[in-house]
């Protein structure tokens, strides 16, 4: 098998029944565990910080925040960069490096985990190398995004998404279950004894974990998957995006939904643990990013059926409701407040941040088609031919750039978590910042997309 396909057309019925859809599902099997491990180790400091106490770390809550920040804060970053590679590098290719640069902060965390005395800026290096993982994102959804047909790209992208998000759920199952066992011997190191309980944790197989499993999907990758010959693009090409209005416009909303889903997933645990110490925060920590994983699986589907604009307006709606349901059971004023209240109130939202990410990945090829044929209309069959791919190329830019913008969330709300305790004492501050944010959300959506008579209906 030849990895590099030099004929791909999609929205041909025939070559799509014949052959094209049996090379795009193999590609998005091998890209869904990818995906799903980059967000793993995206998210591994997430579950880390709440037991470097008990392996003898000791550091503020502050800093404490800032190591589950910094993770989104630099896979934010890497992402505006990973949008613009697989048109430069070949999806196969850059899957396969992307997915084994995640050995480096792997192995990092692994060893670094295994002494106490591991200083505080060596684990903040640890944390900006997570942001590999992040960063993987961007480019697996444009990638994957060039092997199907409109019809069926929110379905696609969904799955990708949705199951490659599952990796928040299974870092946060995984790693308090591994934790506790002395699984590599000699060769991971001994165990940390907690000065408190006395009990002992293998804290460095939070990092060991995913050695082998990084190592077997990146060769898969390799192997297994193809680069498009058409889909080849220099970033000047795809550097148009930056001109359109729309991508702007897209950008804002996925702070909204996919921001909110890794922001919430990262600063979930440790808000949890300090608003409830009472609570073992791991016990709960996996529920909510695994609700959001599953309704964006779903929500791909729901925006095939119902249109994404439609849906991404509804879910801002839900997500104002949800921030006002979970101001109502935060302890303060002389209140304990209810945990189960919390709980569900963030359940909720995680859901609905979760149809988001796939609602507004579902409107943004749709929108750029219509611009670009839009603007070929009346010129020929060919112009039209050419502009169906050029928006399929700056589609699929505007997918990983959103996704890179959109990661920022990650580190945006767990610090406005932090800054609003240190300057009021409680996060209300920060949660009526949220509400006036997914307003503006709705307002942009509904004028643009949703309304009657709206410019780019999708």
């Amino acid at each position: 098998m030849s990895s590099v396909l030099t004929r791909w057309e999609p929205e041909n019925e025939r070559f799509w029944q014949e052959s094209g859809h049996h090379v795009a599902n193999r590609n998005l099997w091998i890209s869904i565990p990818a995906l799903t491990l980059s967000f793993a180790i995206w998210m591994l400091w997430s579950v880390v910080v709440v037991n470097l106490d008990a392996a003898g770390f000791h550091f503020s809550k502050n800093q404490l925040l800032w190591l589950t920040a910094m993770p989104a804060l630099s896979g934010a970053t890497l992402r505006v960069f990973y949008s613009f590679l697989v048109p430069v590098f070949g999806g196969r290719r850059f899957t396969a490096i992307s997915t084994a640069s995640l050995l480096i902060p792997a192995i990092g965390m692994g060893v670094a985990l295994r002494d106490p005395a591991t200083s505080y800026p060596t684990l903040l290096v640890l944390a900006l190398l997570c942001g590999l993982g992040g960063g993987n994102f961007s480019s697996s959804m444009a990638n994957i995004s060039y092997f199907f047909p409109k019809n069926k790209k929110g379905m696609a992208t969904g799955l990708n998404a949705g199951i490659g998000n599952l990796g928040v759920s299974l870092v946060q199952f995984v790693v308090p279950l591994v934790i506790g066992v002395g699984l590599f011997g000699a060769l991971g190191g001994e165990g940390q004894t907690s000065p408190t309980t006395g009990q002992t944790i293998w804290l460095q197989n939070a990092g060991f974990i995913w050695v082998l499993p990084i190592v077997v999907t990146a060769v898969a990758a390799w192997f297994g998957m193809n680069d498009i010959a058409d889909a080849k693009a220099s970033f000047v090409d795809q550097a148009v995006i930056f001109k359109r209005a729309h991508n702007w416009l897209m950008c804002w909303l996925y702070v909204g939904t996919f921001g909110s889903f890794i922001g919430f997933s990262a600063g979930f645990a440790l808000l949890i643990k300090i608003l409830f110490p009472e609570v073992n925060a791991m016990h709960y920590a996996f529920i909510g990013p695994l609700v959001g994983s599953l309704t964006r699986a779903g929500g791909g589907w729901l925006s095939d059926k119902l249109g994404g604009a439609r849906v991404t307006n509804w879910v801002f709606v839900g997500m104002v409701a949800g921030v006002i349901a979970l101001l109502q059971f935060l302890p303060g004023q002389g209140s304990a407040g209810s945990f189960n209240g919390v709980l569900y109130s963030f359940i909720a939202l995680f859901a609905f941040s979760g149809v988001g990410n796939a609602s507004t990945f579902r409107m943004i090829p749709l929108i750029f088609l219509q611009q670009r044929t839009d603007a070929a209309q009346g010129k020929g069959e060919a112009a039209l031919k050419q502009a169906q791919a050029q928006a399929t190329r700056e589609s699929a830019a505007v997918l990983g750039f959103a996704g890179a913008i959109g990661a920022y969330g990650g580190f945006f709300i767990p610090r406005s978590f932090g800054t609003s305790l240190d300057a009021t004492g409680s996060v209300n501050a920060a949660l009526y910042c949220f509400i006036a944010f997914y307003l503006s959300c709705m307002v942009i959506t509904w004028w643009y997309y949703a309304r009657r008579n709206a410019p780019y209906p999708c």
